[in-house]
């Protein structure tokens, strides 16, 4: 089992430290979106040293580029990225069910490329094949999308959403057991890893061949409470490593569905928030009910359109009021972009269409929201969550 310490408890929220082959991760954690394995506009260095402590990538857009035999072929998404530290995947379920021309059935989905209209199909199976041959630390299962928010096809998807767990489970170990048939040994110092059988997946290139890999089962059931404890209850009853909790949110409604699902789910397992981020608050609300990761593509995509964060809240750098503006970004933010570079230089860069606009602003927004990520881990281990959360929305909230 994945390996993960609770350092400290304030009610649902906790402070931890997640174990992984390529790092620990000191929770609560936002995790960069890195969906076609780089953040958009950042070098994974970049990444590093605003102090990221993982990414996540997506298996459906690396399933379609580069291919995942190209990844495995390259030693595994941390050596091809050249991202060393903790790597999530995302099993592409959500963007494979958002497509026009998806078909559904009991096996899996059937769908076509949105780059060249080439046609896959992704199962319960073939979706763990994926996320292996990638070879991200943590995966998470492929789960059903509903089509609509109507209660039926909420309660159709999940319980489909759960018998593809029992698959995903049953083939994640199955390629587990694989894997383990290797034996390290060590000859003055050096570790040597040789496949005792030949039928284990191969791992080619600088990879240890004996790394563990970890899967979550992904909570489902949309704004409907009662289902969302169905769907945890039935997730945690399951051999697996974590959880990620997905599907559709309501901002009013999240706190009490978070509280429902993560009361339910073992305290011993990590919980990932699945596409969450964009406000603020929202970090607040997932920390506050019992979840240890977060990713959402929201701040570098904001980013890129001039919508940058401030701890008086969000302003769009592109409007005329900050074309004679000489302050930084925002003075209390030690990144690249607010330590050297002001309102109105950045003003310029955007209504030129510079690409260095992109890049200085998308290192703000997240560096911005792994400081907030990071702060509200402080002050659970500080017993002083409330008083922070209050400070910081109440002036970014006004």
């Amino acid at each position: 089992m994945l390996k993960f310490d609770i350092e400290k408890k304030s009610g649902l929220a906790r402070a931890g430290i997640i174990h992984t082959p390529h790092g620990d991760i000191k929770t609560p954690a936002f995790v960069g979106a890195a969906t076609r394995a780089t953040v958009k506009a950042l070098t994974m260095k970049e990444m590093r040293e605003l102090g990221s402590q993982a990414i996540l990538a997506n298996t459906y857009h690396l399933l379609l580029a580069p291919g995942t035999d190209l990844i495995k072929e390259a030693g595994g998404l941390a050596e091809f990225s050249s991202w060393h530290g903790p790597t999530f995947t995302d099993s592409g379920g959500f963007q494979i069910f958002s497509l026009p021309d998806v078909k559904i059935t009991e096996n899996g989905a059937k769908f076509k490329s949105h780059i060249n209209g080439d046609k896959f199909e992704m199962t319960p199976e073939s979706s763990m094949q994926a996320q292996w041959a990638i070879g991200a630390d943590i995966h998470m299962a492929f789960d059903q999308l509903a089509k609509s928010e109507n209660k039926k096809d909420m309660e159709d998807a999940m319980h489909r959403t759960h018998r593809w767990l029992d698959r995903c489970v049953e083939e994640h170990h199955r390629l587990l057991l694989k894997n383990k048939r290797c034996e390290v040994i060590r000859d003055n110092g050096s570790e040597i890893a040789s496949e005792a059988r030949n039928d284990g997946p191969e791992r080619s290139g600088p990879s240890n061949a004996c790394s563990e890999q970890y899967l979550y089962a992904v909570v489902q059931g949309g704004t409907f409470n009662d289902l969302r404890a169905e769907s945890a209850r039935y997730s945690a009853s399951k051999d697996v490593d974590g959880f990620g909790i997905g599907g559709v949110f309501v901002a009013d409604g999240m706190p009490e569905m978070l509280q429902t699902v993560n009361s339910i789910l073992p305290e011993e397992k990590p919980r990932h928030l699945l596409g969450m981020g964009q406000e603020p608050i929202d970090l607040f609300i997932g920390a506050e009910n019992g979840c240890d990761t977060f990713d959402c593509v929201a701040p570098t995509r904001m980013a890129r359109n001039g919508s940058l964060y401030t701890l008086d809240g969000r302003i769009n750098i592109k409007n005329a009021k900050y074309k004679n503006d000489f302050t930084p970004l925002m003075p209390e933010c030690d990144c690249e972009c607010c330590k050297n570079y002001n309102r109105a230089y950045l003003h310029h860069l955007f209504k030129t269409d510079e690409i260095t606009a992109k890049v200085l602003a998308s290192i703000h927004n997240e560096r911005f929201v792994v400081s907030v990520v990071n702060k509200i881990r402080e002050s659970i281990l500080n017993n002083t969550f409330e008083e922070y959360k209050k400070e910081f929305l109440d002036r970014y909230y006004k």
